[in-house]
């Protein structure tokens, strides 16, 4: 029996039925990580990586839609990390997943090189510390680079892929020139981008990236991704994504 903590609740995934322990006053999963799943893939054969995984989110979903042979979540916060290992016990996935409390600047320290052949990242945002009340609290580390910054994310995938293996990310476009300067400084080559756009007549406020390791210099631009049809009503292919 998996204990829940208090304020802890359960969440429906709407996935081979799977749950996941969430904790409102820290941190729940959002859009950016169901889309991220929705947009990365992965083979039965694959060993795959999840840098920063929270509670666990990505890691659940990718072995529900991809059935990977075997799936890791690395976390820097004790507490998320716990809930991930118990959603993980909850779902009776403990022999499939693994989560691991450490810090993603120290990942090549903690798992062998060119081990995996995917990584995923649904990494912080934003910039500095504006506009932080509490820079301890969960959604703060979670949303702006105070324990890593991307480029600690780009050297640690390089460092932890196969040569070839692929890295799935959600961003902001407003980093966009940035991130993919990053990403070629570390030899992950660009291959796949979407744009996500929260109604067909607004500007993007997500985009998706897919790098290989090692790639060729080719990138495919894909059809943008509109979130809602009207206030309230998602488009069928985000319904697709989240399994309703």
């Amino acid at each position: 029996m998996v204990k829940l903590k208090r304020e802890e609740r359960v969440d429906e995934l709407q996935r081979n039925g799977y749950r996941i322990i969430q904790n409102p006053s820290k941190f729940c999963f959002g859009m950016d990580a169901v889309l991220l799943t929705g947009f990365a893939r992965a083979r039965s054969s694959d060993q795959l990586l999840d840098l920063g995984t929270g509670t666990g989110i990505i890691p659940l979903l990718m072995e529900a839609k991809y059935h990977p042979a075997h799936l890791t979540g690395l976390e820097i916060q004790a507490d998320s990390a716990d809930m991930a290992a118990r959603s993980v016990e909850l779902n009776g996935l403990s022999e499939k997943i693994d989560i691991i409390t450490g810090d993603i600047r120290e990942a090549d320290h903690i798992f062998p090189s060119a081990s995996f052949d995917c990584i995923t990242c649904n990494p912080p945002y934003m910039i500095g510390k504006h506009g932080i009340a509490n820079p301890d609290a969960p959604k703060a580390i979670a949303r702006h680079e105070l324990l890593c910054t991307f480029e600690d994310v780009a050297r640690q995938t390089e460092k932890l892929l196969k040569p070839g293996g692929h890295f799935f990310l959600v961003h902001r476009p407003f980093r966009l020139a940035e991130i993919i300067t990053v990403l070629v400084g570390h030899h992950l080559e660009p291959k796949r981008m979407q744009l996500v756009h929260p109604y067909v007549d607004r500007e993007p406020n997500m985009v998706l990236l897919e790098a290989v390791r090692g790639g060729r210099a080719r990138m495919t631009v894909e059809k943008p991704l509109v979130v809602f049809r009207k206030p309230g009503e998602y488009m069928p292919e985000i319904g697709e994504i989240y399994g309703y």
